[in-house]
């Protein structure tokens, strides 16, 4: 990138973030104004090795390398799917700890806006809440939270899966029943065939179902269909401290996630019937009437 990072991720509040966003930068233009920025960051504890940036940038620079060829943010989505994992599996921390907007702000203006530019730059720019903005929308926080709603246990297979539309990680991750773990993967297993194929009306299946699902989750509680294991919380803490020790998350095999839990068939398979019913009965957008998205 030609600039200097830290070593060490911090917290860049909102408000600093928003003063600097110019058109310049959201052009690709020019870059964020790196020293500035980085005073009014707060570090995060340096004896903690899993806020290193340096496997950050690793990946940042190597999903570049590795979809270069890519020349729109629409073929540039393809990305995403080999980002997702790796970066959750490369940032380690708990869902209070990446709730902090300012964490991902850090990452997005300071250690890889590149990356952001690179990977949301559109014909009239990239849109300011790529860089900070809603955990649905911001350019890394979208990656580790998918990852993380969509996992199954220590396995991210699933996460492959739901990356292959910008659909799944646009309105259904803004719902909460999709934090409800069986509730997720049974949502991708009645799309697994239109999300594989990539079918041209994928995106209208995954926002026809997000909306049943979610409106019937106000009289259905999915939770007593398919009843949910506690997560593991001691793996789940023994998965962070191992950051300190671990290498390099491999790039041409799937990383090893939290060993906290996985959901059994069991469960999926009880929501899934319910679920193909529902996508059977929702009404499905009009396609000439679609809203352009917010971009890729």
């Amino acid at each position: 990138m030609g600039i200097e990072i830290p070593e060490i991720l911090g917290s860049l509040p909102n408000a600093v973030v928003a003063r600097h966003l110019t058109p310049g930068v959201l052009s690709g233009r020019q870059m964020p104004p790196h020293l500035t920025l980085r005073k009014a960051a707060a570090p995060l504890p340096e004896g903690e090795l899993r806020w290193r940036t340096a496997p950050i940038r690793a990946l940042v620079d190597e999903a570049m390398r590795r979809f270069q060829d890519l020349r729109t943010p629409k073929a540039r989505a393809a990305a995403d799917g080999w980002l997702a994992p790796r970066l959750h599996a490369t940032l380690r921390m708990t869902r209070v700890e990446a709730a902090d907007s300012g964490l991902w702000n850090f990452v997005a203006l300071i250690v890889a806006p590149d990356y952001v530019i690179w990977r949301h730059l559109g014909t009239k720019g990239t849109k300011a809440v790529r860089f900070s903005g809603r955990h649905d929308l911001q350019a890394f926080s979208r990656l580790w939270w998918a990852a993380e709603l969509f996992r199954n246990g220590s396995d991210y297979r699933t996460v492959e899966l739901a990356c292959r539309s910008q659909d799944v990680l646009g309105s259904p991750m803004r719902l909460d029943v999709i934090d409800h773990r069986p509730t997720a993967l049974a949502f991708l297993r009645v799309l697994q065939e239109p999300l594989t194929k990539r079918s041209p009306r994928h995106g209208d299946l995954v926002n026809a179902l997000s909306s049943a699902v979610n409106t019937a989750g106000s009289t259905l509680f999915y939770d007593v269909l398919a009843p949910e294991e506690p997560a593991d919380d001691d793996a789940l803490r023994m998965w962070i401290e191992d950051a300190a020790e671990m290498p390099a998350v491999p790039w041409d095999r799937l990383p090893v996630g939290p060993d906290d839990g996985a959901v059994g068939d069991t469960s999926i398979a009880r929501l899934t019937p319910l679920f193909e019913r529902l996508l059977k009965e929702a009404p499905t957008r009009d396609r000439s009437k679609r809203v352009k998205p917010i971009d890729e």
